[in-house]
């Protein structure tokens, strides 16, 4: 499992959340949950989700770059890029950095943010704090020739400095889904000049992403599947619309819980009775969200979930975070694992 740093106390938890959605909300579920579907192919008891390879596998070891290149920059004038020497690439989900080193360019790569966590890049220096915060005077002293960030990096005060420091400064949409990756991956490589590279790696992840829905029986039975964020006993938020755990659900052949139970937001606080009426099949879990109470038995310990069809059979499924939401070239692959560990 890739290792990250881990978050601690409530308030971090509740940041963490820009991690992997677009908004949080307390409200209790009101409508009622959605009924456990009978999906006798589901697996039983607890599982760990792995990626097929442990670390990034570049589709090309030394790309030919050609540079200048302008390109669309979001929410800012077109941005000339002449130099790819030194590269930072900066976003919540560790998916530029993890484009950057799949496209073959991460020799060239001179920082990282906290969630790019995999063995090729763990050796660079931090450029985020754990609230993946960004350090202006980090990224600067680390001279870099262009900047990769997307519209949720935060404070815009650091990106805004980054950018004045006439450093090319290149801001991607924060969309994650399964379907916009490719067109990310593209985006990235056109910035750095190694189009045919970018190419051959959304054909590979495209690839990847067949292969993995085909793991998911047909019919699937439906099962509903609830993506639970934990940090700690005191902080256990149910995914919804717009978290990208529905996308995920989605392509496994599922129906979100949270959706289903009708909430708005991307992750909401849900009582114990809420979880009981959502009542799930499966659970999703962050491998450090399981630790954070205790492990997996720590998990169906918490209010409601034992409770649950997925809490009677003990069906939870962990992923490492810095993976299962990434929406990066592995999507395909963490797609695969999941479909492993969720049916039989």
């Amino acid at each position: 499992m890739r290792p990250r740093a881990r978050l601690l106390g409530l308030v971090a938890g509740v940041l963490a959340l820009a991690l992997i959605g677009t908004g949080c909300s307390t409200a209790p579920i009101e409508q009622p949950g959605a009924s456990s579907a009978a999906a006798s192919h589901l697996r039983d008891g607890p599982s760990t989700a792995e990626l097929d390879r442990p670390d990034i596998v570049p589709v090309t070891s030394n790309p030919a770059i050609t540079l200048p290149a302008t390109v669309p920059s979001v929410g800012q004038p077109d941005v000339t890029v002449s130099d790819a020497s030194r590269i930072i690439a900066v976003d919540r989900n560790g998916s530029l950095g993890t484009i950057v080193f799949s496209l073959g360019l991460g020799p060239k790569v001179v920082g990282r943010d906290t969630s790019t966590a995999f063995p090729a890049a763990r050796s660079l220096p931090l450029v985020t704090d754990r609230g993946h915060t960004l350090n202006a005077e980090s990224v600067l002293a680390l001279r870099p020739t262009v900047v990769l960030v997307d519209e949720q990096t935060i404070p815009p005060q650091a990106v805004d400095q980054i950018r004045a420091s006439d450093i090319p400064v290149v801001e991607f949409s924060s969309k994650r889904t399964i379907a916009t990756t490719p067109a990310l991956i593209r985006s990235v490589a056109a910035a750095l000049g190694v189009r045919p590279a970018g190419d051959a790696l959304a054909q590979r992840t495209l690839g990847e992403i067949d292969a993995a829905k085909k793991q998911v029986p047909s019919p699937s039975g439906d099962p509903t599947i609830a993506f639970v964020y934990i940090r700690g006993p005191r902080l256990t938020l149910l995914a919804g619309p717009n978290s990208g755990a529905d996308d995920l659900i989605a392509a496994l052949g599922g129906r979100d819980a949270g959706t289903a139970a009708g909430l708005s937001g991307a992750f909401t606080a849900i009582s114990a009775e809420a979880m009981v009426r959502a009542d799930p099949d499966v659970l999703l879990v962050m491998t450090e969200g399981a630790e954070s109470v205790g492990g997996i038995d720590g998990v169906l310990a918490l209010p409601g979930i034992a409770e649950t069809q997925a809490g009677r059979h003990r069906r939870v499924v962990q992923m490492d975070q810095t993976e299962v939401l990434a929406f990066g070239p592995d999507v395909g692959l963490v797609l695969g694992a999941l479909a492993r560990s969720i049916y039989t």
